[in-house]
C-alpha cells in the first residue's frame, strides 16, 4: 500500500475488506499506521470509505484508561471474598466465584420481577429494538437507585478499580425453557451509522459482567464460541470480560435453559464516566 497522498482504489478496496471481515474502526486505523499512513491521512481514508462520520472516529479513539482484569486468586472487596476460579487471556475472561450472596441474589430477582418487560438489543442507530435473537424479559435499574444496587455497583467498582460513573445502570434478565440470547457483541460497532450518537455519553463499551442470580436446572451458561468456552452458570458466581471494539474473540452468547429457569444481572462498562 501507498504510505502517502490521495485516496487510491486499492487503498478503499482494502478498507472496505479488511472491515467487512469483522475489523472495527481502531483496528483499521492501527494497521494503516503499521503500514506508514498518517493519522490524519487514515482517518479522512476511513471516514470517507465507510461512510461515517469523523466525530465517531473521534468518540472510538482509546481513552488510555482500562478495567483492570481481576489477577489475584482471591481479593477482598467490600468485606467479602471473591476469587477467580478460571480465566483466559485472549478475550481477557474471569470467572468470579462469590461475588454475590444468597440474600443479595433473592433480593435482586424479587425488586425486578414486576418490571420485567421484554427484553430489547441496541439498534444500529443506537435506539432500542426487539431482537429475535433475544427472547428473555428484563428491565434496568438507574444508577444507585436502591441501597442494595449501590452496594453491587461500589463492590465492581473496587474490584475491577473503575469508577462507578463508568458503568451502565444494572440490567436483570429471566430466561424461562428454550429461551436464550444468540452469538453478539457487547461493544458497539464503529463502521454503523448509529456509533456516534451512542457513545456521546462514555463512549465505546469496554468490558462485561454477567452475574449468575440462580442456578438452572439446567442449560443456560454463558458460551465464548470462537474460542471454545462455557462458563457454567452458578448462583452467586459471575463471569467478567474485556474488550476492544472489532475484538471478534469476544464473542458470546447466552445458551438456552433445558430445565428450570434463570436470572442474571448484567453491568456493562464504558471508557468514559456517562454523564
Amino acid at each position: 500500500m501507498k504510505t502517502t497522498g490521495t485516496l487510491t482504489p486499492q487503498l478503499r478496496e482494502w478498507i472496505l475488506a479488511t472491515a467487512r471481515a469483522g475489523h472495527g474502526v481502531p483496528e483499521v486505523l492501527k494497521l494503516l499506521k503499521e503500514a506508514g499512513y498518517s493519522p490524519a491521512h487514515s482517518r479522512s481514508a476511513v471516514t470517507e470509505v465507510l461512510k461515517i462520520p469523523l466525530s465517531s472516529i473521534n468518540a472510538s479513539a482509546p481513552s488510555g484508561r482500562r478495567t483492570r482484569p481481576p489477577m489475584a486468586p482471591r481479593m477482598l472487596v467490600d468485606g467479602r471474598e471473591v476469587r477467580v476460579s478460571a480465566g483466559m487471556e485472549a478475550p481477557v475472561v474471569r470467572v468470579l466465584d462469590g461475588l454475590l450472596d444468597a440474600g443479595e441474589c433473592a433480593a435482586l430477582v424479587e425488586a425486578a420481577q414486576p418490571r420485567l418487560q421484554r427484553a430489547m438489543t441496541v439498534a444500529d442507530d443506537g435506539k432500542h429494538q426487539i431482537d429475535e435473537r433475544r427472547t428473555s424479559a428484563g428491565m434496568f435499574f438507574k444508577l444507585g437507585e436502591t441501597p442494595l444496587v449501590r452496594t453491587i455497583e461500589q463492590r465492581l467498582a473496587g474490584l475491577l478499580e473503575l469508577p462507578v460513573e463508568h458503568g451502565e445502570g444494572l440490567q436483570v434478565l429471566h430466561y424461562l425453557p428454550g429461551q436464550e440470547y444468540e452469538p453478539h457483541y457487547d461493544w458497539f460497532d464503529p463502521t454503523q451509522p448509529g456509533f456516534a450518537a451512542v457513545t456521546a455519553k462514555g463512549g465505546q463499551r469496554v468490558a462485561s459482567v454477567v452475574m449468575y442470580l440462580n442456578t438452572p436446572d439446567e442449560g443456560g451458561g454463558t458460551a465464548f464460541p470462537n474460542v471454545g468456552l462455557t462458563v457454567t452458570a452458578i448462583a452467586g458466581s459471575a463471569v467478567y470480560f474485556a474488550y476492544e471494539g472489532g475484538d471478534t474473540s469476544s464473542l458470546h452468547a447466552g445458551l438456552p435453559v433445558i430445565r428450570g429457569e434463570k436470572w442474571i444481572a448484567t453491568k456493562w462498562l464504558r471508557e468514559r464516566p456517562l454523564r
